[in-house]
């Protein structure tokens, strides 16, 4: 049977993008299948591990990895760096799925604990609407008393043997902004002539930036006005971002965007075509379960850090909707770089006190 670390660097080989996680589930199921756990496909290109131990097993916890990795071309110089052009675990998945593991290869060799563990290994975390959404609409846990959702991150702000939780808002809520600016386009010097694409979606722009406050985080990330220095296009295309931990807000925030939308087709005579693909829900931890994480990382003489909540984004969102959930972020090590970068390189050590530490979170709740 092979160790956490060895499936950690297969993952890292040959790492697949969102959905297409067709040999990395085979992997997963041919590991289990060594270690005699029982397992079924979820969400299509996810593996969902099932260990039932004594007691009352309509009693369960799950604990989630996600195994999806990003379009980046690795550079790292790791022996087992990617073999997969332009395809890299860059945000830490491989590390959480070889948590997840090693963790439920300890539980299957003792079986001691009350109840019954689910392991998700989740496809499609990285795009919208994101696997978990998959995973729940497929109810795997329905007829379960499921008392806690766990799910981890690494994290190169904490060192090896660091975690990182936060009580309540934890991550928040995103949805994908798109806009197609559209109008008659000319030559630049006969503006009489034409419909101003650039100005308007230029003045939308501002716009969005200006309903940022200290509940919302709106941005525009792409803008592709392929005209000229004496040409105005007839399209303008734009991509951004909307992430807000408040429904009601995010619910207003795109209304606000919709109308200014109107409001600068009728200055400039253009139509805006507008689509919002809607993402995540935010990540809320249970404080339950987060103090009594927080008091077992003591015991174990981790270094526990209370974090701020952030305005990144994580589909684990969709379980804390439906079920008490625990996220936290565990340490790998300040030299492993900028995560979503091609030298992203976190340190395996961290591998053992994550399983460890998520061990020790089944057993006890």
């Amino acid at each position: 049977m092979i160790t956490a670390i060895e499936f950690r660097r297969h993952l890292h080989r040959h790492p697949e993008l969102s959905f297409e996680e067709v040999h990395t589930a085979e992997y997963i199921e041919q590991c289990l299948d060594e270690a005699g756990i029982s397992h079924s496909r979820i969400a299509e290109t996810g593996v969902l591990a099932k260990i039932e131990g004594k007691g009352d097993l309509s009693k369960a916890v799950v604990l989630r990895a996600d195994i999806d990795a990003l379009p980046i071309e690795e550079h790292t110089d790791l022996e087992y760096a990617s073999e997969n052009c332009g395809v890299m675990h860059a945000c830490g998945h491989d590390i959480h799925a070889a948590v997840l593991y090693g963790v439920l290869v300890r539980l299957a060799e003792k079986r001691d604990f009350e109840g019954t563990i689910f392991g998700i290994f989740q496809p499609g975390e990285e795009c919208n609407p994101g696997g978990a959404s998959k995973v729940l609409a497929e109810e795997p846990f329905e007829g379960y008393n499921v008392v806690a959702v766990i799910g981890e991150h690494t994290d190169s702000s904490l060192e090896v043997g660091e975690l990182g939780f936060c009580k309540g808002e934890f991550m928040a809520a995103n949805d994908e902004l798109r806009f197609w600016v559209r109008g008659k386009g000319g030559h630049a010097a006969m503006r009489e002539q034409l419909n101003d694409t650039v100005g308007a979606a230029a003045d939308l722009t501002t716009a969005i930036i200006c309903a940022n406050d200290d509940k919302t985080v709106v941005s525009i990330g792409r803008f592709i006005a392929d005209g000229a220095t004496n040409v105005i296009p007839d399209e303008v295309y734009m991509e951004g971002t909307l992430r807000t931990f408040d429904e009601q807000n995010r619910y207003a925030t795109k209304c606000y965007i919709h109308d200014i939308a109107i409001t600068l087709d009728n200055h400039y005579g253009t139509t805006t075509e507008m689509d919002i693909n809607e993402g995540y829900p935010a990540v809320v931890c249970d404080d339950a379960l987060v103090d009594k994480a927080v008091a077992f990382a003591i015991e174990r003489r981790l270094l526990v850090k209370m974090l701020e909540k952030r305005y990144t984004a994580e589909d684990f969102g969709h379980y804390c909707v439906k079920y008490p959930s625990l996220f936290y972020r565990l340490g790998v090590g300040t030299e492993a770089g900028r995560s979503h970068t091609s030298t992203f390189a976190p340190d395996e050590r961290a591998i053992e006190v994550g399983i460890g530490f998520m061990e020790e979170l089944a057993r006890r709740f």
